[in-house]
């Protein structure tokens, strides 16, 4: 389990997070998946499809669960679901506003690259490819994707105004 999980997991929370947008409730899918395969283990069938897919098909189901049960929940305005977030969570309101325009910034840079170099970041960091998965997803050489990563991650740097360390 400790192998399967250090295989797919990052690819997991990926695609889980591409669902959610939500950092926290990615974790528990993940979560919830991984016992998923544990508890019907013995139900696997290698000719019906990979472990792989298996565990990323049954983390898309838990993602669009958690999805459709927010959605059911009594919809309140902005800033009641704010304050109502901080006193479950227990987190100040300064850091739950932070978040929210921190995402805000990160997905307004992210926009603002060419798809080229948006794209790359999308598989590196939300689908958890490696550079080389990325590079044959794509059709292209390691280097290209190396060098697309690098001047999407310098751009978003730039954009967000963080300055990096030497």
């Amino acid at each position: 389990m400790a192998e399967l999980y250090d295989l797919v997991a990052a690819r997991a929370y990926g695609l889980a997070y591409r669902v959610l947008r939500d950092g926290a409730a990615a974790e528990d899918v993940v979560q919830e998946a991984f016992v998923t395969v544990w508890e019907q283990a013995d139900r696997l069938d290698p000719a019906r499809g990979s472990l792989e897919g298996f565990v990323l098909t049954v983390t898309h189901r838990r993602a669009v669960d958690a999805v459709r049960a927010r959605m059911r929940r009594p919809q309140v305005s902005d800033d009641a679901s704010a304050v109502e977030r901080v006193e479950d969570g227990g987190r100040p309101v300064a850091d739950v506003v932070t978040d929210s325009i921190e995402f805000e910034q990160a997905t307004e840079a992210l926009d603002g690259l060419p798809a080229e170099q948006r794209e790359v970041v999308t598989l590196a960091y939300f689908d958890g490819l490696t550079h080389a998965e990325i590079a044959d997803h794509l059709g292209v050489p390691i280097g290209t994707v190396k060098s697309r990563l690098r001047l999407a991650l310098a751009r978003l740097r730039d954009r967000m105004g963080i300055v990096q360390r030497t």
